[in-house]
């Protein structure tokens, strides 16, 4: 770094100085001051995305291992946009990340170039914290507080704006970090009332989600189930879930609304935990909108802002609990013969290494994911937060970033990988070790599904054709080959339990192309 830095460099060196250390890039003219001070700031790693739906999904899931914020280097505002369907999901997820955007230079703006864009609106699609600098001496301490604001609980996406000039322009160097906002405690009253509502004769549930589904927040959250008789759930779709053998298991809402009306059927308190009070994901003629009853009580113990392990274990001591055992390891035999829902599951859950992590963006190949691995050695579950697909890949490459000891496997529904494919490049070129498994039933098959539940006919061939991904097959092979990354097709479950054992001995990237046959609804 020279003796007088430009803006790019403090900004850089504030990101690492605040514990930023991956930025995840699809870079433009605009941001080409950052991209060579890359140099200068050996600490910060930049990793190419070739879409920026790979960088922000990646930053998601670097954070959701890492428990720290990536960053990502945006083009504009429609590399800004581009992006967007995956930071709708880190939203959703509460995940901390913040996204530097670059703009025109100042004095540049008022001429309207043609990649001149209304950034400000496009941002406005993630609500989060969100700031444009307008000088070099403003950049680093707006880094500075873009990363305190991600961090602050429950954790969000931050944007920082940077038009050219403050990057090129001189500086005064890296600012201090500035603090998060930490947790806020439970008030004392309200777990009292809490633990006399959960000591009474009510028909009692717990949801948790967020943080109170690391193994902590599990165990504490088990043992307050257990000694008062509440019913324990979790949010249908959690960031991260601590989850296997030896730790307690979870009952999980279920997607269809009206299944998850009958988990929560006759629960009068419904105490929340680091989550919000559930509702259908779409609405549907002639079904209620929210999962909980009129007559349910909704109680929060811990919102986002709020220590939630915390306010468990206090909750826990004021019940006098008790830890609860997990149950035993145990595993499916390795299945043999055709693929199924059940063999497909049967076989990762047979050969999944230890301390995994799992990225699950089956969709309805995955159904029966959860039952055949609940016995499988403690891993960590990845799950697609905000319902935008085309998070699978991009997750699993952040957090294989994140995690380069552990084993990575992401389960990625065929028209769910056709969103971000590029990912796979970005997983060869920095040789991450994520096994990909294809679940190839040909069809999007959950909107078959959604066709008849919101009350449209049964859908004639035009219809149908909509969800139909054949014609030509897509040739998963050849598209991860052209990407750099080897591949195998199978059609059996033996062969798929062999070339997930192939794939977990051998370190890189490697993609198998499973043939499920479709669903019938």
């Amino acid at each position: 770094m020279t003796d007088t830095p430009n803006g790019a460099q403090a900004l850089i060196r504030t990101l690492v100085d605040s514990g930023v250390e991956v930025c995840f890039t699809n870079p433009g003219t605009s941001e080409m001051h950052f991209v060579a001070a890359l140099d200068d700031v050996p600490e910060m790693r930049g990793i190419l995305g070739l879409f920026e739906g790979v960088v922000t999904g990646a930053a998601d899931g670097y954070a959701r291992m890492a428990g720290k914020p990536a960053a990502t280097l945006l083009h504009l505002g429609p590399g800004l946009g581009n992006g967007l369907a995956n930071l709708h999901n880190a939203r959703r997820g509460h995940t901390p990340m913040v996204n530097i955007v670059g703009d025109h230079a100042t004095y540049h703006k008022q001429y309207d170039a043609p990649l001149d864009t209304d950034i400000d609106s496009i941002a406005k699609g993630v609500p989060g914290w969100y700031r444009r600098s307008m000088s070099a001496a403003d950049v680093a301490r707006d880094a500075a507080d873009a990363v305190a604001a991600a961090m602050s609980p429950p954790g969000h996406v931050a944007t920082l704006v940077l038009p050219a000039d403050t990057c090129w322009l001189p500086a005064d160097g890296p600012a201090t970090p500035s603090e998060p906002v930490p947790p806020a405690p439970v008030d004392p009253a309200e777990l009292e009332r809490i633990a006399k509502i959960l000591g009474s004769d009510a028909s009692c549930a717990l949801l948790i989600g967020g943080r109170a589904l690391s193994e902590a927040g599990t165990r504490a959250a088990a043992a307050v189930a257990s000694a008062t008789g509440a019913k324990l759930l979790c949010e249908t779709f959690p960031a991260r879930q601590r989850r296997g053998a030896g730790i307690p298991p979870v009952e999980r809402m279920i997607y269809l609304a009206e299944f998850a009306q009958m988990q929560l059927a006759g629960v009068e308190h419904l105490i929340l935990v680091d989550t919000v009070d559930p509702v259908s994901f779409f609405a549907y003629p002639d079904k209620p909108s929210r999962i909980a009853s009129d007559e349910c009580d909704i109680v929060t113990l811990a919102d986002g802002s709020h220590d939630a392990i915390g306010s468990l274990l206090a909750l826990g001591d004021l019940l006098d609990a008790e830890e609860v055992a997990g149950p035993d390891a145990s595993r499916p035999a390795r299945p043999e013969g055709p693929l199924d829902l059940n063999s497909f599951a049967q076989a990762i859950a047979a050969t999944l290494p230890d301390n995994a992590i799992v990225v699950d963006e089956a969709n309805t190949s995955g159904l029966s994911l959860q039952a055949e691995t609940a016995g499988a050695a403690p891993h960590d579950w990845l799950y697609l937060t905000g319902g935008s697909i085309g998070i699978g890949l991009p997750l699993a490459t952040g957090a294989a970033v994140a995690a380069p000891d552990r084993k990575v496997l992401c389960v990625e529904a065929d028209g769910s990988a056709m969103y971000t494919f590029q990912a796979l490049w970005t997983m060869a070129h920095e040789g991450l070790d994520v096994t990909i498994v294809i679940a190839n039933n040909g069809r999007y098959s959950v909107l078959d599904m959604e066709l008849d539940r919101v009350g449209a006919d049964a859908g004639g061939p035009k219809a149908r054709a909509m969800f139909d991904l054949t014609g030509p097959d897509i040739d998963f092979v050849s598209l991860a080959a052209g990407l750099g990354v080897a591949g195998v097709r199978v059609e059996t479950a033996d062969a798929l339990a062999d070339e997930l054992d192939r794939a977990y001995a051998a370190p890189g990237p490697r993609l198998i192309d499973a043939v499920i046959p479709t669903l019938s609804f």
